[in-house]
């Protein structure tokens, strides 16, 4: 059992969630643009997603979820359904692809996100929260989405790494061409 749990990404996932936390309480909340605050937590559990496939990516938001949950205050596995989910979708639609470039990966970290900030709203109207679904909605999940996908090139092998992931599969978006001397 201690040898599943040290060979595992579930401690890798808790040491990088830590830092993820805690640059969204500081860094990310007053880094707004368009007013929207930039959901770095998110962004890393959907390019786990992104990097590891549906299983990996729910495993990784489920943690990074709960551990979002104990750092912020909100209701205890709110965010972890969400950011489950939102992991869930990017790795899901890597099933799509043959092969995996690194703007597909980047393309569905900004989906997974996008999901994951989109059930916000659905999961607190559940818990019983009223007034959640707002017009301001359609400004926050393009905004979440964009910065995921502006992070992803960091946050995928960060994600690969977490998820123990042992090949990347990215291919470079640009054919080799071989020149004749």
């Amino acid at each position: 059992m201690f040898a599943s749990l040290v060979q595992g990404p579930l401690l890798r996932l808790i040491s990088v969630g830590l830092m993820l936390v805690a640059l969204q309480r500081t860094l990310f909340t007053d880094l707004r643009p368009f007013g929207v605050a930039v959901q770095i937590v998110l962004g890393m559990a959907a390019a786990a997603g992104a990097a590891a496939g549906s299983p990996g990516g729910a495993l990784a938001g489920f943690v990074l979820g709960l551990m979002y949950d104990l750092g912020v205050g909100t209701p205890l596995g709110s965010s972890a359904i969400t950011m489950g989910l939102g992991g869930f979708v990017a790795g899901y639609i890597t099933l799509i692809t043959v092969e995996r470039h690194w703007w597909l990966s980047a393309l569905f970290t900004g989906v997974g996100a996008a999901t994951g900030e989109f059930l916000v709203p659905v999961v607190r109207a559940f818990i019983g929260e009223e007034h959640v679904f707002t017009p301001r909605l359609f400004t926050i999940v393009p905004v979440v989405a964009v910065a995921a996908m502006v992070a992803s090139p960091l946050l995928v092998p960060l994600g690969r790494w977490c998820m123990r992931v042992r090949s990347s599969g990215l291919k470079p978006s640009l054919d080799r061409v071989d020149v004749a001397e």
